[in-house]
């Protein structure tokens, strides 16, 4: 059967991880990538974290050219002018001070969908400084809201947001342009800032914030950090599950299932009720809690229709029963990855190696 990406080629100049993230997605549904990198050593992501390349990099080709020798630009040429997508990742500028932007690179294949993944956009007065995840989320106004009170904001979620939000919007928008080009038979630049697209996730805060008009920090914070029957509580056997008994049918499940009797009495079966007394309620929650062992009060809430999980450290991913009754986990060089997580016909085993820098150096 035909893979969604079958007969789709990416010259890729990404490395690290989010350029990397987005052709490995594409890759895994069914795309040729050829990674481009630079002499001697390629991909940083190599040496400084071997894991995290093997993890994103799996079943790409790979190609080591000097872009700056007239040999190696103009084998990536070569290499673009059969190339349905172009994705690379460094500063604005650098590609076409190199002989590769897209100007020139429209004239050689008209067709081509080329992607510039950067921190922050081809323009703006911020388009030429570097940058990591954590600067992208703070200009974002995803950090502010990382904290309680008025203290100062914290960096408290351990994934890379930003680097991961961009990298996803890259993919649709490629998708996209595929779908488009079909119709059109044009290829087209995508400028993509990862700090565009955290500030767009960010609107789903802002709406709820204009809408309700919480307007200073420190209550927009506890809007969205402390919410009555919502968090992660402490069991008897110093493990943690996660509640989020939210809605008012699921608070009365939670009353009865502790049980907490003196709560379905209390004029608190509206959300709005409970909010004011968020803090109350939740440390009286994480007081009952702490009688149960992990297995039985999850067993208990779960029979009670409530909304719960435990917390599986990240190593343990794999092994969860529900995880591998989805069939996620595969096998690779950098231990057990996760497939990508929606089945498409003909999608396939994804790969299990990264690519080695011996297949080509120029």
């Amino acid at each position: 059967m035909i893979k969604p990406l079958e007969g789709v080629r990416i010259v890729d100049f990404s490395e690290l991880l989010p350029g990397p993230f987005m052709t490995q997605n594409l890759c895994e549904l069914g795309a040729e990538v050829i990674k481009i990198e630079r002499p001697p050593h390629g991909d940083s992501a190599r040496r400084m974290a071997p894991g995290l390349f093997e993890a994103v990099n799996r079943g790409k080709q790979s190609r080591v050219l000097d872009l700056k020798q007239p040999a190696g630009r103009e084998r990536a040429i070569a290499l673009i002018s059969q190339a349905d997508i172009l994705v690379e990742t460094y500063r604005p500028g650098v590609m076409s001070r190199l002989g590769l932007g897209y100007e020139a690179m429209k004239v050689l294949n008209p067709r081509l969908i080329y992607a510039s993944l950067t921190g922050y956009g081809q323009s703006g007065p911020m388009a030429a400084l570097p940058g990591h995840d954590l600067n992208y989320l703070a200009v974002g106004g995803a950090i502010a809201l990382s904290g309680h009170g008025a203290s100062t904001p914290a960096h408290t979620f351990g994934l890379p947001a930003a680097d991961l939000c961009g990298a996803m919007y890259g993919f649709s928008a490629i998708l996209a342009a595929l779908y488009q080009r079909a119709s059109t038979g044009e290829g087209q630049y995508l400028d993509i800032a990862m700090l565009d697209c955290v500030a767009h996730w960010l609107n789903v805060r802002v709406g709820h914030f204009h809408h309700a008009g919480i307007d200073s920090l420190e209550s927009q914070r506890r809007d969205v950090l402390i919410k009555p029957a919502y968090g992660v509580f402490e069991t008897a056997d110093a493990r943690h599950l996660t509640i989020c008994a939210l809605e008012d049918h699921f608070w009365q499940r939670l009353c009865r299932a502790l049980p907490l009797p003196g709560f379905l009495s209390s004029g608190l079966n509206e959300f709005s009720a409970r909010s004011s007394r968020a803090r109350e309620i939740n440390a009286i929650i994480a007081k009952e809690v702490k009688r149960y062992d992990l297995e039985t009060l999850e067993r208990r809430l779960m029979d009670a229709d409530i909304p719960v999980g435990r917390v599986n450290q990240p190593l343990d991913v794999a092994q969860e029963e529900h995880v591998t009754s989805r069939g996620l986990p595969a096998k690779t060089a950098a231990g057990a990855m996760m497939r990508f997580p929606v089945r498409l016909a003909g999608i396939g085993e994804p790969s299990a190696l990264s690519p080695s820098l011996t297949e080509e150096i120029i």
